[in-house]
C-alpha cells in the first residue's frame, strides 16, 4: 500500500515554513525539535491549535517542518500555518475542517500578507516626516 505524503508551506513576513505530512502516530517535528519541547509556552501553545481543532485527525499523521527566516514570532505564525494547511490536505480537504479552522482563525488557513514598510515616498524613513517648530 502507498502511502500518502504531502509538502505544503507556510509565510510570514520574511518568515518560510515547509511542511512535510505522512501517515503515523501524531508526532510533530519542528527544525528537528519535538513540539512538547519548543519554549516558550505561549508560543507551544499557539503552534498546538490547529492541532486541537482537528483532534481525531491529528493523531493519525506525523508532521515535519522546517523553518527559516525572520523573526522567532513570525517563525511560530508560519509555522502555524504549514500545520494547519498539512492537515487540511491530508484530510483531502474536508469542507467541515475549513470551517472549523476558519471560524477559529482565518489565518490558519490564509497567510498574512502584510509586510513592513521599507520607507515614505520621497523620504528616507518608514515613519512620519518630524513636525516643524516654527509653525
Amino acid at each position: 500500500m502507498k502511502k500518502l505524503i504531502f509538502n505544503v508551506s507556510g509565510s510570514r513576513k520574511k518568515a518560510i515554513a515547509r511542511a512535510t505530512v505522512r501517515e503515523g502516530k501524531g508526532n510533530v517535528v519542528i527544525n528537528q525539535q519535538n513540539l512538547a519541547t519548543i519554549e516558550p509556552l505561549l508560543s507551544r501553545l499557539r503552534l498546538q491549535e490547529p492541532l486541537e481543532l482537528a483532534q481525531e485527525l491529528a493523531s493519525k499523521v506525523d508532521i515535519k517542518v522546517k523553518v527559516h527566516g525572520g523573526g522567532s514570532q513570525s517563525q511560530i505564525e508560519a509555522t502555524r500555518l504549514a500545520i494547519a494547511k498539512a492537515i487540511f490536505v491530508f484530510s483531502k480537504q474536508d469542507p467541515q475542517l475549513k470551517k472549523d479552522f476558519l471560524n477559529y482563525d482565518r489565518h490558519l488557513l490564509v497567510a498574512d500578507v502584510r509586510r513592513n514598510e521599507p520607507h515614505k515616498p520621497n523620504d528616507s524613513k518608514p515613519r512620519a516626516k518630524r513636525q516643524k517648530s516654527y509653525r
